[in-house]
């Protein structure tokens, strides 16, 4: 739904004084939600396809690349999305979300490890 209907997600996320007051804004605001809708729909998509897999090192080996996708959506947002002042007030509580996500397929890969070298 991020991916298709941006302008519905901005409105229902953020209010409707988020689409922003200039063009550069609006670009930025239009760019950061597709980039935040194009993540979460592939890891939707691969959580599907992983999720016939039973190869315990391809699933560790999938957690290390979502760990990696929520790193990156933690940096975006820290780095584009606090910078606008439409999107300021929730950057910190998306950020630190993206963050549990990420430590949570942390600690599955840790987890594995222990598995691993026992």
């Amino acid at each position: 739904m991020m991916v298709f209907s941006t302008n519905g997600i901005i409105v229902l996320g953020h209010g409707n004084e988020a689409v922003g007051s200039t063009p550069h804004d609006q670009l930025l605001v239009r760019t950061s939600v597709s980039f935040s809708g194009l993540l979460l729909f592939a890891i939707g998509f691969l959580l599907f396809m992983v999720a016939f897999v039973k190869e315990r090192e391809f699933q560790v080996f999938f957690a290390e690349g979502c760990l990696l996708l929520h790193i990156a959506m933690a940096i975006w947002r820290a780095f584009f999305e606090s910078n606008l002042e439409e999107l300021r007030s929730d950057w910190l509580k998306q950020v630190i979300g993206d963050i549990v996500l990420g430590l949570s397929w942390g600690s599955f890969v840790v987890y594995s490890w222990g598995e691993k070298y026992d």
